[in-house]
């Protein structure tokens, strides 16, 4: 089953396999499921054409995969060229949303580097 020019896998239930679409996730895999009236357990490979049409139907009724990162990354690049806190933070790779950052915030700022050994080295004469 193909949705949005992407494979879904044909071994995992219908609202997992929907998720490996950018922009839905569990809860939205499951409004759609619901919307067509298709069982949420049911696998790709069991899906009727008619379900199959119907589920495209529905999903690009919404905004999702390039359309949608579009319009996030035009949202941040907004928010650094009118030089906000917020625009700033994405700018800088660290936490926009008021984490603390001196010790965590690692998924952002990548792995850690250490600068020295953290003892001042004493010389021998």
């Amino acid at each position: 089953m193909r949705l949005l020019g992407i494979t879904l896998q044909d071994e995992q239930r219908l609202e997992i396999a929907l998720t490996v679409l950018y922009g839905i996730g569990r809860k939205k895999a499951h409004e759609i499921l619901d919307t067509v009236g298709v069982d949420h357990g049911k696998k790709p490979k069991d899906v009727t054409q008619d379900e199959e049409t119907k589920i495209r139907n529905e999903v690009e009724k919404l905004k999702l995969e390039g359309d949608l990162k579009r319009d996030v990354s035009g949202n941040i690049k907004r928010l650094k060229d009118i030089q906000s806190y917020r625009g700033s933070r994405h700018a800088k790779r660290l936490p926009s949303r008021g984490q603390r950052s001196k010790t965590n915030a690692r998924t952002l700022k990548g792995a850690k580097k250490t600068m020295g050994s953290g003892k001042r080295s004493v010389e021998k004469k």
